[in-house]
């Protein structure tokens, strides 16, 4: 880690990596106040054109900074030690708007955080701002409470969805680290739209509210950061298990030098464009399998021996159904008319499903595991596009139609994403090039369950043999495409 020369002014404070602050706040080189009030400054500069933090907590930060004690956290090694993040709209912080981007919960204010947040909190965050998020699901951030958010790269093109405020946010300079969760690549597109890291970790890893289906393994939450080591920063403060979570698990292995310890490159690794069943830009394939030689110049062997994803598709549109179903159907009861088109007409699938759909769904999720666990006796890592398309405008609800080919659902387009959430592995998207326009353009990398520590290490070194981290933050840019 290169650590800067002089205690930075807030300007600066802001263009540093999240390991970089967390250095200095260890050093008292600044204090917790220090950052809550850079962060302010920057929201304020920048923010308005992208639209990525609504919902501020300016005042609350400033009285939490001041109460965190240097003597208490440097005891933790998991702590962050009053860094200010951001959170998602989709996650309760206690005292705080949690709106998921729908009026039905304009004006509701939890009166605690939520489990993923809380565990954040116990390791010394600050949450300066929640994040703006699609109306309850969806690849494009935008919702009738607040509004669209817009690339920080360009501010006529879309952030992905869902965690796309989170993912503006930290490409802007805005924070240093966000939470996300992920269903079907909601942690993963906007951290490709916006030239991001996003995190998808082995399901319990990272704790969820109990407002989610307790034994559901689609929805995961997960850390997002400008870099890989970031990244691995806030997993380290959001593992471990809450008891609103029955799925979550200690993870007290799970320290940051635990997890960039190894640093031998993969011998084995296989790479698909399209892991045989999605359509993708032309252009997308090129810039990803371009990336790829750097690796296979290190020594690394590439394939394209890759599992079986026939059928993955399918399945993973049933269970998603079932969910959205399971976890809407009162709202959708009580408030058909305050629920966007495309999320009633989701749940309205679930209730449809017959008990045939449900166990071939089951069947598919279970073979496509066994085959990754076969898979990863010959191979240590997947990798794969993280999103089809480039950025897209941002008045466009969904993509409906990818080189040639058209699109069936209003979330087929990132399905690049939603066969990997089917296999329960563990996933990190890295940027991997741009397009000719300057747009990001992001990886997945695909590891053994439980295996982030392995994961992360390898991202790292890709990341750096790639060095486009360093290139955030970016100033809003007000480009037309």
């Amino acid at each position: 880690m290169t650590r800067p020369s002089r205690t930075p002014a807030q300007d600066d404070l802001c263009s540093l990596r999240a390991i970089q602050v967390v250095d200095l706040l260890k050093r008292k080189d600044i204090s917790p106040l220090d950052l809550v009030e850079a962060s302010i400054k920057r929201i304020e500069a920048v923010d308005t054109g992208i639209n990525a933090l609504p919902m501020r907590r300016f005042e609350q930060a400033r009285e939490e900074a001041k109460r965190i004690s240097y003597d208490l956290e440097i005891q933790n090694p998991r702590s962050l030690h009053g860094l200010p993040i951001a959170v998602k709209d989709y996650n309760d912080v206690a005292g705080t708007p949690t709106t998921y981007g729908s009026p039905i919960f304009r004006d509701h204010i939890p009166k605690r955080s939520d489990a993923t947040v809380q565990k954040l909190q116990n390791n010394g965050a600050i949450v300066m701002a929640k994040s703006n998020v699609p109306e309850w699901a969806g690849g494009n951030t935008f919702n009738p409470v607040y509004g669209a958010t817009r690339n920080p790269w360009n501010l006529n093109l879309s952030v992905g969805g869902s965690s796309g405020g989170s993912s503006a946010a930290l490409a802007s300079g805005q924070v240093w680290l966000a939470t996300g969760n992920d269903l079907g690549g909601s942690l993963r597109t906007p951290a490709s739209f916006n030239g991001t890291v996003g995190l998808r970790p082995t399901p319990g890893l990272v704790p969820r509210a109990k407002r989610l289906h307790a034994s559901d393994l689609l929805w995961v939450e997960g850390p997002m950061g400008r870099c890989v080591e970031d990244v691995a920063l806030m997993l380290c403060a959001g593992a471990g298990h809450m008891p609103d979570d029955p799925l979550s698990f200690e993870g007290d292995g799970v320290l940051l030098s635990e997890l960039l310890l190894k640093t031998t490159l993969p011998q084995r690794v296989a790479f698909s464009k399209d892991l045989g069943e999605v359509a993708i830009e032309p252009k997308i394939a090129r810039i990803c399998e371009s990336s790829l030689q750097k690796l296979s110049a290190m020594g690394t062997e590439i394939t394209g021996d890759i599992p079986d994803f026939r059928g993955v598709m399918e399945g993973f549109q049933t269970l998603r159904a079932l969910l959205l179903a399971v976890m809407m159907q009162p709202i959708l009861e009580e408030h058909s008319d305050l629920i966007a088109p495309e999320i009633i007409d989701n749940i309205e699938r679930g209730f449809k499903l017959d008990v045939h759909d449900i166990i071939k769904a089951e069947q598919i999720r279970a073979g496509i595991f066994h085959a990754m666990m076969a898979f990863f006796e010959t191979h240590e890592f997947l990798i794969c596009p993280a999103a089809s398309v480039e950025p897209f405008p941002v008045e466009d609800r969904y993509v409906k139609e990818i080189n040639g080919q058209t699109c069936k659902t209003y979330i087929d387009w990132f399905s690049i994403t939603f066969l990997i959430t089917m296999t329960a592995c563990p996933t990190v998207c890295i940027p991997c090039g741009f397009t000719q326009s300057g747009l990001p353009v992001g990886i997945q990398i695909v590891g053994k369950p439980r295996g982030e520590a392995q994961l992360l290490s390898f991202a790292r070194q890709f990341e750096e043999s790639l060095g486009i981290y360093t290139r955030l933050p970016v100033q809003p840019n007000k480009l037309e495409t």
